[in-house]
């Protein structure tokens, strides 16, 4: 089997380890005998994003977010769109999520468009929120899991009736600090403030990610075979572990409880 996965802006939006989650991706397509074509995109070229079976975009700081904010919108835009209805699968991490968002106002008040492919809205705000984050995820369905990584965003983002949230936050800011939410769910397309980078610590997002890729191409159901992630979840755990102590030192916040369960994801 193949799959194509597309890194957009490889050498711009790659914020805290960013560029792990391709190298996560790759391997552990690679310990199953998948061959994973991984092709960078950057400045400049159009492309038919609907040729890749999965699409990955980093975070940026606000200038890094104003040196792509045209080409991604006006030279990428309608073709990433195209892709994503189409059911191409997308990790957008921080900066990336604000831009497939409706738009990203800075802190002096600039707006700088997005593609609108999610319907979600960022303002910055004065203080920025770092730290490490956990959040519970009903986005493989019939199981609740949980994700752990670091925030570090000005940014705060509102979601809008047609999107989801990828979780709740059990510590940590997430999407605002407010309303207890964190990322953002379309189709197949899993927005968030998580770096650290978020999949290394978070095998079964990789593998969220890596199904809906091979079902796109060969097919729904088309079977993953299981790994060994005894070592991912130790990783995973001492994230966890190490955030709570945190807490405990109130050098983290603790998330809203938000009232009932995580939403569903729509498809």
């Amino acid at each position: 089997m193949r799959l194509r996965v597309c890194h957009l802006y490889p050498d711009l939006m790659n914020l805290y380890g960013d560029r792990g989650n391709v190298i996560t991706l790759t391997r552990r397509c690679l310990w199953r005998g998948i061959d994973l074509e991984v092709v960078p995109v950057g400045l400049g070229e159009r492309v038919d994003f609907t040729r890749f079976d999965l699409l990955f975009m980093g975070g940026g700081q606000d200038k890094e977010q104003r040196l792509i904010c045209d080409d991604f919108r006006q030279v990428k835009g309608t073709a990433l769109a195209e892709a994503v209805e189409d059911g191409a699968a997308f990790l957008a991490i921080c900066g990336a999520y604000q831009l497939l968002g409706r738009y990203y106002e800075t802190g002096s008040g600039e707006r700088l468009s997005g593609i609108g492919v999610l319907d979600v809205e960022t303002r910055a705000g004065k203080k920025r929120m770092i730290g490490n984050v956990v959040v519970t995820s009903a986005l493989d369905v019939g199981r609740t899991r949980t994700l752990v990584g670091f925030e570090n965003h000005s940014g705060r983002t509102h979601l809008g009736p047609r999107v989801n949230a990828l979780g709740n936050v059990c510590l940590g800011y997430g999407n605002n600090g407010e309303d207890g939410w964190e990322g953002a769910v379309y189709r197949n397309v899993v927005a968030t403030y998580l770096h650290g980078s978020i999949l290394p610590k978070n095998p079964w997002l990789a593998d969220w990610l890596i199904a809906q890729a091979l079902g796109r191409r060969y097919g729904e159901g088309t079977p993953l075979a299981p790994l060994d992630d005894t070592l991912e979840r130790a990783a995973h755990d001492a994230a966890i572990t190490h955030a709570e102590s945190l807490a405990r030192q109130d050098r983290t916040p603790r998330g809203r409880a938000v009232p009932g369960a995580t939403r569903r994801v729509r498809t």
